[in-house]
């Protein structure tokens, strides 16, 4: 093979490597987050939110008024009932705190079906979005509700400064399996001056979200 060939080759596979590489990062313009689905937020459901201490919750047993409740989950993240006692709620959702109810209550009567409802919420750190840096209007926390995205995080603190650097933000997460803290970055600056949704991404509990303000 000549040499004029075999540049042409390499070529060739640096460029199909470029190309691969690109697609390996997914959505979200390269962040590594895949972008939010445009399917109505009414029509998906979540079960991400974890009740924590103080939250407000309706526990009821069909067809047995009587073992229902409605509590508040106690600062050490248990709640008693009726007929149960001290039942940690604290770090699950409210369809594994209705097992959980369901399993004890079995002692007691057949099959005993069981609805959880979180009335309020105390949003604690581990329940909450906060958006912060110099590139925000109103610096905030607030409250994570399901299938919540960086658009209505960003809509809910009023949007962005006029100087911000929407698409040098960053967004922290603590992954979930291996308690560490993962960094993303961020195309706001697209997403809400370009209407670009591939830049919109599905929110987790927790996340932090840094917006800096640009130098010029």
């Amino acid at each position: 093979m000549s040499v004029f060939l075999r540049k042409k080759a390499l070529l060739a596979i640096g460029a199909s490597a470029m190309a691969l590489s690109a697609c390996s990062m997914g959505g979200g313009g390269g962040s590594g987050l895949p972008p939010a689905p445009t399917i109505p937020v009414q029509q998906q459901a979540s079960d991400e939110y974890i009740i924590g201490p103080l939250d407000q919750i309706t526990i009821f047993v069909w067809r047995n008024p009587e073992l229902g409740a409605k509590v508040q989950v106690r600062p050490d993240g248990r709640i008693t009932t009726p007929l149960i006692t001290d039942m940690p709620a604290a770090g699950k959702t409210a369809t594994m705190l209705q097992q959980d109810l369901k399993l004890q209550l079995s002692q007691y009567i057949n099959d005993p079906i069981v609805s959880v409802i979180v009335n309020e919420f105390a949003a604690n750190n581990n329940q909450q979005i906060r958006i912060a840096g110099s590139g925000v209007e109103k610096p905030a926390a607030i409250p994570y509700r399901a299938n919540m995205t960086l658009l209505d995080a960003i809509t809910a603190v009023g949007g962005l400064s006029e100087y911000a650097a929407g698409n040098k933000a960053r967004l922290q997460r603590v992954d979930r399996n291996t308690g560490q803290m993962q960094e993303y970055s961020l195309r706001i600056g697209d997403l809400i001056r370009r209407g670009e949704t591939k830049a919109n991404v599905l929110l987790q509990p927790g996340d932090v979200i840094i917006i800096p303000e640009s130098m010029w």
